[in-house]
């Protein structure tokens, strides 16, 4: 991957979109997978593929604070 700086976009009642080089890893400390360059990361705990977002936070109504 580049030397671009990553980013991590918080988008309104929906995902935490990352984008760039980090590593991702599970509380225990374990290696997460990316097979994406941008990956994103469930905010509402429903998802079906945690860590990362499959889209149910639309159909559960799923919302943030502004």
């Amino acid at each position: 991957m580049s030397e671009q700086r990553p980013t991590i976009t918080p988008y309104p009642d929906g995902p935490l979109l990352v984008r760039g080089d980090i590593d991702l890893r599970t509380a225990d400390g374990e290696p997460i997978e990316r097979r994406r360059r941008t990956v994103a990361l469930c905010r509402c705990g429903l998802s079906t593929i945690k860590p990362f977002c499959d889209g149910t936070h639309k159909a559960a109504g799923f919302r943030t604070d502004d």
